[in-house]
């Protein structure tokens, strides 16, 4: 929300301006400004820490629905020797988070794990699950 402007004569004057730039009116002016900006980012973070929890990383994503996941996290065709079926549902940011941290994805083996995580780490802008693996990346999210 931009700040209205208060005329001059509405606030009542606690001091006047003594050459140096900044009167107690001002100060206040300020001090009100920097408290509602708070206000506003607080709300925010946490509802951005809360939707890394939630938001999803499908593998692999829509356009690639049907193929198979390399070891090294490519898409190929189905039933590529050494590839493994996506899974059966996009993993969500905190069970990807998890897995980054040495844990496992839900219902995978060591290989095919990995081959996940391989596939997450290349994620690239305008693929779906992007969005929620850069979330994942940012400090404290």
């Amino acid at each position: 929300m931009p700040p209205r402007s208060v005329p001059d004569d509405a606030m009542p004057s606690v001091a006047e301006d003594d050459g140096k730039g900044v009167t107690s009116r001002r100060a206040l002016m300020l001090g009100a400004l920097g408290a509602s900006t708070v206000v506003a980012i607080r709300p925010a973070l946490a509802q951005t820490a809360g939707s890394v929890l939630t938001c999803e990383i499908p593998i692999p994503d829509q356009a690639r629905a049907g193929s198979y996941i390399a070891l090294d996290g490519s898409t190929v065709p189905a039933r590529t020797l050494f590839s493994f079926a996506p899974p059966s549902r996009p993993y969500t940011g905190e069970e990807v988070r998890r897995a980054l941290q040495g844990g496992m994805l839900p219902n995978t083996n060591y290989f095919s794990n990995q081959a996940y995580l391989n596939y997450i780490r290349r994620l690239q802008r305008g693929q779906g699950g992007f969005t929620c693996y850069a979330s994942i990346q940012m400090p404290g999210g």
